[in-house]
């Protein structure tokens, strides 16, 4: 697996991933604001109404029009990686510096997934575009049409996949975060990394 990247002072383009549950979207908005730079939901891009995909290139164009009018920096949550097509991986022409994947356990995610699905369709929040998770969808078998199915079956799916991409040769640089403790850590790092931060006040010993 790639060294995860030493300077985090030069992180400015972070790409993150891992299956439904993990907490992507939540890191997503924490580290865009901690380096101050705009934040894309790749969910909102490649889902449209009713549950529909967008169609692909108009997608991929938005994709491309974010990283363009933000070459100061950005955070990309989501998987998407059929339909990304390399866009926003590292190694690729302003693509992201850094792919971090969020591998928490199968147990951790579940209970996280469940607990935010359930409160979701009895709420009936809309996520993007008017499209709800609705509570007739727990009962079906079929992972694309049940989010708690999907995560139950991506889970090591994902795993499998990321693994074999971080420990492939000249492989992308990968920060993997298995554990809320690792991702507090990294966090906290990647703040204490920016330049213009405030020095913090130490304390008395």
């Amino acid at each position: 697996m790639p060294e995860p990247l030493s300077d985090l002072a030069a992180v400015r383009r972070v790409r993150i991933v891992g299956v439904s549950g993990s907490g992507k979207t939540r890191l997503g908005a924490e580290v865009a604001s901690v380096l101050g730079v705009a934040h894309l939901e790749l969910d909102a891009v490649f889902w449209d109404a009713g549950w529909t995909f967008r169609d692909l290139e108009e997608a991929r164009a938005v994709v491309t029009r974010f990283a363009d009018e933000h070459p100061a920096g950005w955070v990309a949550d989501g998987n998407w990686s059929s339909r990304l097509d390399g866009l926003l991986d590292p190694g690729t022409p302003g693509g992201a510096d850094v792919l971090v994947w969020l591998d928490h356990s199968r147990a951790r995610v579940m209970g996280r997934v469940v607990r935010r699905t359930l409160g979701r369709g009895l709420r009936g929040t809309e996520l993007w575009h008017g499209n709800r998770e609705t509570p007739r969808s727990w009962l079906r078998w079929d992972p694309e049409q049940n989010i708690m199915r999907w995560s139950w079956v991506q889970h090591p799916q994902l795993r499998r996949r990321m693994r074999a991409r971080a420990s492939a040769p000249g492989g992308d640089v990968v920060v993997r975060l298995a554990g809320e403790r690792a991702v507090r850590a990294w966090v906290t790092a990647l703040r204490e990394a920016q330049p213009d931060r405030e020095p913090r006040p130490q304390p008395d010993r």
